[in-house]
């Protein structure tokens, strides 16, 4: 009977015990991208195996560019073209200011003549006359061969701007990885035909994982933004490992209770989800339980 009364506090004890190991618990989340594909084509080269570790901006890929590059090529060809289309205003000109001068020259010996008495006033006219007509003339030969430069000088900045929008496709054959993380799935083989939008793979950064976890409305008021927080990765069979979190967000409306959730009060019906930044040693993985005891 004494042996009994022993083993029954024990158990009491221990179940007291673990009743306030933790808080409330959760999952552990990482921060999970699909990258897919931004132009259609050929898979030529796709460097990349499940659980490889990637950096940020690495290029894995390449999707073939063969048809892009000639595009470029024949805009950059015909800018040139419109480029030597574009008219020599100083050499269109200048038998018109030849002309120009020479009148001038006629208008001013025809007003010495006048003062000289040694010519008419008829004269006189015709030369400012045909003065004025060349003036008039080179003014609108001017205007013309502007107008043409505009125009040609508008074709080659819109065959710019089609080249560049070439290169920017040319640029997205190229498949880099937004983020630093580790490749989780593979969704497409060297060779296969891919479509924009069509996702290639899925990757996380299991470096910073978080721990998403649901307090009730009582423990609410005992957590806050950048809080610190004890953290456990429930690895089963009991073993657990303890990492430093730090709360990150906390949800603005209440939920119900997910039946795989549990809280110190098993009465809560609505809870509030937390997020607890958690620097990953390797050991904790995606979808693993883990649990947090509030640091007050």
């Amino acid at each position: 009977m004494k042996r009994i009364l022993i083993l029954a506090v024990a158990i009491m004890t221990a179940c007291s015990g673990s009743k306030n190991e933790f808080d409330a618990t959760g999952t552990f989340e990482a921060t999970e991208i699909t990258v897919s594909a931004e132009q259609n084509g050929r898979l030529l080269r796709f460097d990349i195996t499940e659980g490889m570790q990637l950096k940020a901006l690495q290029q894995v890929g390449l999707i073939d560019t063969v048809q892009l590059a000639l595009q470029a090529r024949a805009l950059g060809a015909t800018k040139e073209s419109i480029a030597n289309q574009r008219p020599d205003l100083t050499k269109q000109i200048a038998a018109t200011r030849q002309q120009l001068m020479k009148a001038e020259m006629e208008q001013q010996r025809f007003e010495n003549l006048v003062k000289d008495h040694a010519a008419n006033q008829k004269q006189l006219d015709d030369a400012i006359s045909a003065v004025n007509v060349l003036k008039k003339q080179l003014e609108a030969q001017v205007s013309a061969l502007n107008n043409t430069t505009q125009s040609l000088n508008s074709q080659m900045n819109a065959t710019d701007i089609q080249r560049l929008q070439v290169l920017d496709q040319l640029q997205k054959c190229h498949i880099s990885t937004p983020i630093a993380g580790t490749v989780l799935s593979k969704y497409m083989e060297p060779g296969e035909f891919v479509t924009i939008g069509k996702p290639l793979f899925k990757m996380a950064d299991i470096e910073n994982m978080y721990l998403r976890a649901y307090i009730t409305s009582s423990q609410l008021a005992r957590v806050k933004i950048g809080q610190d927080m004890k953290v456990f990765a429930d690895f089963g069979g009991g073993d657990r490992k303890e990492y430093q979190g730090v709360v990150t967000w906390i949800s603005e409306h209440s939920e119900f209770t997910p039946k795989t959730i549990l809280t110190n009060d098993e009465r809560a019906d609505l809870v509030y989800a937390v997020k607890i930044a958690v620097k990953n040693d390797g050991f904790i993985k995606i979808g693993m339980y883990g649990e947090v005891k509030i640091i007050d």
